[in-house]
């Protein structure tokens, strides 16, 4: 059985904000492939969420929930996300077959998430006229809210480069014609990544650069481009990321988001240290504590903008 879930944002001095979250069914799992529902309803005002353990709504942009490592437990890691407040999480698809997968469980999880369709630059090689076809089916579900993963990936080179470009393009042209958000990826491509994005912008709704890493100047361009910033547990390593401590300031309050990439980037900050290597949606919690510290603001603050931000991009 699904659950109803609904978020209601007003606009307030311009900028939307999280004024209640309705869920009407509230899955639990008693055996496996059988599930009850028990009906519930969470009144947040003012972005102000009561929970067990956090008193701040937060939506996790980006989550890859469809990978292997969840096969066994999503159940428990879903629910422990909604434990600290995480209202909502966006499923990330980054090839076919995985935009699919994460479809399904936007299906089997009803209002709790969302998901993206798209070929991430490692599968470029995929994406064809049957796999566009089969993105486009996709994007017509109701909970399918971007395209994406699309974009250019230099450092690891897994699929040829000209490939990757030309993946990218036809994604960008089929969201624009589809009128649909992107979620976009790039490392180490950044000038082949900005050409072919800004030929497509005035085409596009709009954009988010999931997991910026980069630097102040690559930052700029996509600012200058309009584009949404996806924020990771990168800012949380010391060794990889205190680079963006010193500019994430830049980003302007209506375009900053916060995201895990689960299972992925692990925030370094989490004490104690866990035992697994396994990134979860819970741990955005950590993500949030480093990005308000950066922007000398109070934790609620942050979290009501960019969760509000969130709500507003994909439509929540």
């Amino acid at each position: 059985m699904t659950a109803g879930f609904s978020l209601l944002f007003l606009k307030m001095a311009g900028k939307p904000v999280l004024l209640s979250i309705s869920r009407t069914l509230h899955l639990w799992q008693a055996s496996p492939g059988e599930y009850h529902a028990h009906p519930y309803s969470l009144i947040v005002n003012h972005a102000v969420f009561m929970s067990h353990q956090n008193s701040y709504p937060l939506i996790d942009i980006g989550a890859n929930l469809s990978h292997e490592s969840f096969a066994a437990d999503l159940d428990q890691v879903i629910d422990e996300a909604l434990q600290v407040g995480i209202i909502h999480m966006v499923v990330t698809g980054t090839s076919v077959s995985g935009s699919e997968a994460a479809s399904s469980l936007c299906s089997r999880y009803g209002g709790l998430l969302s998901s993206t369709a798209g070929i991430h630059p490692h599968e470029a090689e995929e994406c064809n006229s049957q796999a566009l076809a089969t993105l486009a089916a996709l994007a017509g579900e109701s909970h399918v809210l971007a395209m994406g993963e699309t974009g250019l990936d230099y450092f690891r080179d897994f699929s040829p480069r000209e490939s990757q470009r030309e993946a990218f393009a036809s994604q960008l042209a089929q969201a624009a014609e589809m009128n649909m958000p992107v979620f976009l990826h790039q490392r180490d491509g950044h000038q082949d990544f900005i050409d072919i994005l800004r030929k497509y912008r005035n085409s596009l709704p709009k954009g988010v650069v999931h997991c910026f890493t980069g630097t102040e100047s690559e930052l700029r361009d996509y600012l200058d481009l309009d584009m949404h910033i996806g924020i990771t547990g990168w800012i949380c390593d010391e060794r990889r990321g205190h680079h963006l401590h010193e500019f994430v300031s830049l980003v302007p309050e209506n375009r900053l988001m916060l995201e895990t990439d689960a299972p992925y980037l692990m925030p370094r900050t989490i004490r104690p240290k866990p035992k697994t290597r396994r990134n979860i949606p819970a741990n955005l919690v950590y993500v949030l504590q480093t990005v308000a510290a950066c922007l000398g603001k109070n934790e609620k603050y942050v979290a009501e903008m960019t969760t509000g931000n969130a709500g507003d991009f994909f439509g929540l």
